[in-house]
């Protein structure tokens, strides 16, 4: 998806899914269910289709590997590296498909928390000399408020709360199209050693 024409955001309801290429990410809606509601910062003028970084840059930075690797790309960061997003696309094929549940995929939440944390440590090692493990201190305010299934590409967003030499605080969400999938508030801290 190009930066929003003009940049404006469409009306809710204007970029319905079928207007939509894969991967490109509508308006934020208001109400209080369905996963409607504000992104944690305006996507205005994001190429939501762009790809500063794949997997194999990802794990310079990042010590995930193997199926714990779970971002596909980085789509954007703020020259500050304060603010961020990625992208992962749902498959079919993925380990955790055949268990959760049998007879209705659902992407498991503890792992959409898991992709924000992922992007929050690219943020905090890409603005580091050498990259360092840093390991999650608390979960607050998770809250996930729409499904995420095969088929469908997850956006992750996170912006910086606070950020220190050893410790971050970071706001993520998870958006699906014009739906917030999830949302927390995250704390990590840089490990001794990688």
């Amino acid at each position: 998806m190009a930066a929003y024409p003009g940049g404006q955001l469409p009306e809710a309801g204007q970029a319905l899914a079928s207007d939509r290429r894969p991967g490109e990410v509508a308006a934020p809606t208001d109400g209080a269910d369905g996963g409607e509601g504000r992104f944690i910062f305006d996507l205005t003028g994001i190429d939501l289709s762009a790809r500063i970084a794949d997997r194999a840059e990802i794990a310079r930075w990042n010590p995930h590997r193997h199926e714990m690797a779970l971002l596909d790309a980085i789509v954007w960061t703020s020259p500050d590296r304060s603010k961020g997003v990625a992208v992962l696309d749902i498959r079919g094929d993925e380990w955790w498909v055949r268990g959760h549940f049998p007879d209705k995929a659902l992407y498991p939440g503890v792992l959409q928390i898991e992709c924000g944390a992922q992007l929050a440590c690219y943020l905090f090692n890409s603005r580091r000399q050498e990259p360092v493990i840093a390991a999650f201190l608390r979960i607050q305010e998770a809250a996930f408020r729409s499904m995420v299934e095969p088929g469908d590409t997850l956006h992750i967003l996170c912006q910086d709360i606070k950020f220190g030499r050893r410790k971050f605080v970071c706001g993520i969400q998870g958006i699906v199209g014009s739906r917030i999938a999830f949302e927390a508030t995250i704390s990590g801290m840089s490990m001794a050693g990688r």
